[in-house]
């Protein structure tokens, strides 16, 4: 299973009375994508994953922007609840089997979490924070795009679709363009995380996935490398 990536944000002042404003706020900085309704859904969790939602709206079609979904948040302001924004942001991906790039729309998933909800896990998780995907669209596969890659990044694995990556990866033109779409992503996520601190009283923000022990200092050596 491909490992994911996410952002996490704790705010100055995150209370019961702001977390809704800053989950607006939030919201409206999100690059959302341009040919996808802006939100998809937006589910209301009591206490703790395990329990039954509060609130669930079908929000697919309807044109719905930050405002509105925070108004619907609104009428559940709890410290001990969570928010779930679904949407969708462009990405630059690769088909291996038919190599080739495709700029499309990828699930986002937006949070807010209150400060009591699930014992208290916004503060490993953040008062606000985003599941953005799988963590290759912005690390690229197997150590190609960074310093300290194994010298067979594909070892162990014969699968046909990795042995047909790895061929075409070899010539220059191609692994080249691999690292400026990738590095598209990562700039696009980086804008995001600079248009936060510009609305919100960041106290601090984070940047980490499943499988990179540094997901951070590994954006910046993919960034560096141009």
């Amino acid at each position: 299973m491909a490992n994911r990536a996410y952002l996490r944000v704790w705010t100055k002042d995150f209370s019961e009375s702001t977390m809704i404003p800053e989950f607006a706020r939030f919201l409206t900085t999100a690059p959302l994508s341009a040919s996808e309704s802006p939100f998809d859904s937006l589910t209301v969790q009591p206490v703790d994953p395990g329990q039954v939602p509060l609130a669930e709206w079908d929000l697919h079609g309807r044109g719905y922007g930050p405002a509105e979904v925070a108004a619907l948040a609104a009428q559940h302001i709890n410290t001990d609840t969570a928010f779930f924004a679904d949407a969708k942001w462009d990405l630059w991906t690769f088909d291996a089997e038919t190599l080739t790039w495709r700029h499309q729309p990828q699930p986002l998933l937006l949070m807010c979490h209150g400060l009591q909800y699930d014992d208290g896990v916004a503060t490993t998780a953040g008062h606000l924070a985003a599941d953005l995907g799988f963590e290759h669209f912005f690390t690229g596969h197997g150590g190609l795009l960074a310093p300290g890659a194994a010298s067979n990044p594909f070892a162990g694995s014969d699968h046909p679709l990795e042995h047909t990556f790895r061929r075409w990866m070899s010539e220059s033109n191609n692994l080249k363009q691999y690292h400026a779409k990738t590095l598209e992503n990562i700039q696009q996520l980086f804008n995001w995380v600079e248009a936060i601190e510009r609305a919100l009283p960041v106290e601090r923000s984070e940047l980490s996935s499943e499988g990179e022990e540094n997901f951070e200092a590994r954006l910046d050596a993919i960034t560096a490398k141009r």
